[in-house]
């Protein structure tokens, strides 16, 4: 594999994210949180769990590792999924993006703190250029307004408040099961533990939903509606989260997991795309901000060995 599809298949798994958060967000509402988090899990597993044997892995997760599986499951599968269409309910796809994606930074603390990854100062600047990017991207206009001009906030403050909580503790979760991944795949493959998380942790969201008497058993969806339903479970979930999960495990994590910053960008060149969308300058700045963001902190290390070894260097050279 060369550097390039590296690369590529890296950047993968945001942008089949940023989509599938866009395909989400409506079937939330007639379909209900606990459905929408089961039907991204449970088909997607099953597919992988078909696929793992093919692929020639191991099928089973190693004794060693169960008690560690079970903690990402629920944490990663259960808690995170719920968590992530809750939130879609009361802040949609462009504030949920900023929220979930804000993940990244608590990835970096725990990495540092877990796997002593270094961060230095190169890599902070970096993760606060790409926070400050899908801020940028994501928060409404008014609400940045505010920030600057005390402009009126509220026709936002309803919809701030009811979906922030639940994408705040979506992107805990998740930045918890990026990290127990390592420990949940210590002695097993990534992919047949991806696989069998989203099955394990799909059918509680299933019996969930069906003890739900304020939702229909079956939602009234169109042919389109499952279609984007089967998009954010195939693409957006199986092979989204078994690249995802496969890099983490062999990845500085702090430098894998801020790609997570271009999740809205996919999201708003999607729109472009299909929607005939266009980016305002705000928005365009904040692309630049974020693409900043990943170069200096996938490059931290090689941009500050200059400066570290230059302030070794310069005390001796004065007494010289």
């Amino acid at each position: 594999m060369t550097t390039l599809q590296r690369g590529l298949l890296m950047v993968l798994p945001f942008a089949l994210w940023g989509t599938a958060m866009a395909a989400m967000a409506p079937l939330v509402e007639s379909g209900g949180a606990p459905l929408v988090a089961c039907l991204r899990l449970l088909p997607a597993g099953i597919v992988l769990l078909i696929a793992v044997p093919y692929l020639g892995r191991p099928l089973t997760i190693n004794s060693a590792d169960r008690g560690w599986f079970l903690v990402f499951t629920l944490v990663d599968a259960i808690l995170f999924q719920f968590f992530l269409a809750k939130g879609l309910q009361g802040t949609g796809a462009g504030l949920g993006s900023v929220l979930i994606d804000s993940q990244p930074l608590i990835v970096a603390l725990l990495a540092r703190w877990l796997f002593a990854e270094s961060i230095n100062p190169i890599g902070w600047i970096g993760l606060v250029l790409g926070l400050s990017g899908i801020v940028c991207l994501g928060v409404p206009a008014p609400l940045l307004q505010h920030w600057w001009l005390q402009a009126d906030l509220s026709d936002l403050q309803a919809g701030w408040q009811d979906g922030t909580g639940w994408m705040l503790l979506a992107a805990l979760a998740m930045a918890l099961g990026t990290v127990l991944c390592r420990f949940a795949c210590k002695n097993s493959d990534p992919v047949a533990v991806t696989g069998w998380h989203m099955v394990l942790g799909g059918f509680p969201l299933l019996a969930w939903h069906g003890l739900d008497a304020s939702t229909e058993l079956i939602p009234p969806w169109s042919a389109y509606d499952w279609a984007q339903m089967a998009y954010a479970s195939l693409l957006g979930s199986a092979l989204a989260y078994s690249l995802f999960f496969w890099f983490a495990n062999r990845e500085d994590l702090t430098g894998f997991s801020t790609l997570g910053f271009l999740t809205p960008v996919f999201a708003l060149a999607s729109g472009g795309v299909l929607l005939g969308e266009r980016l305002d300058t705000l928005q365009w700045l904040a692309v630049l901000l974020v693409l900043i963001s990943v170069l200096l902190v996938s490059q931290r290390q090689r941009l500050w060995e200059p400066w570290l070894s230059a302030s070794i260097t310069r005390p001796g050279d004065m007494k010289a």
